[in-house]
């Protein structure tokens, strides 16, 4: 069965990749689906986001980044996906999940898969990190080590 994890990556952390690598022990192949809509707040371009996903994923069998824009139906409908899974962090995820859940199997019969995000990384988010890199903090421990340098790189830091 062949899974996506849909989302904007900007920029990947070490809760991403939790659920990723948690995904690809459940389903013989995933997809990591980089949004390629465009937001002022974007730290990376979409292109970028995908280059360093593929260098984290990098020796995960089964695994594989691409690059979507539309609809996620739609894409999924075109290349055989069955099953969206989605990280959660907190209940208010699963409210702004639950509506798109609904609306995915209603428009194209995909199933979704929420995990819940290992504990630790429960409070990181890609907003949060982009922040903590934008007012000079460390985010190094949130991240990993190529986008830690690709952060310190795009701010002027380090």
């Amino acid at each position: 069965m062949r899974a996506i994890c849909p989302g904007s990556f900007d920029p990947v952390t070490h809760g991403h990749l939790d659920v990723v690598g948690r995904a690809s022990r459940l389903f013989d192949e995933v997809v990591v689906a980089v949004g390629a809509n465009t937001s002022k707040t974007a730290l990376f371009t979409p292109e970028e986001r995908v280059e360093m996903l593929t260098e984290t994923v990098a020796g995960r069998p089964g695994v594989t980044v691409t690059l979507f824009s539309g609809l996620l139906v739609d894409y999924c409908r075109d290349h055989d996906v069955d099953v969206v899974v989605k990280g959660v962090r907190r209940a208010a995820d699963v409210d702004h999940e639950l509506p798109m859940a609904q609306l995915n199997e209603r428009m194209g019969g995909l199933e979704t898969v929420w995990l819940p995000t290992a504990a630790q990384w429960a409070p990181v988010s890609s907003t949060l990190v982009r922040e903590i890199a934008r007012l000079g903090g460390d985010v190094t421990p949130f991240v990993p080590d190529v986008v830690a340098t690709r952060i310190a790189a795009r701010l002027g830091a380090g």
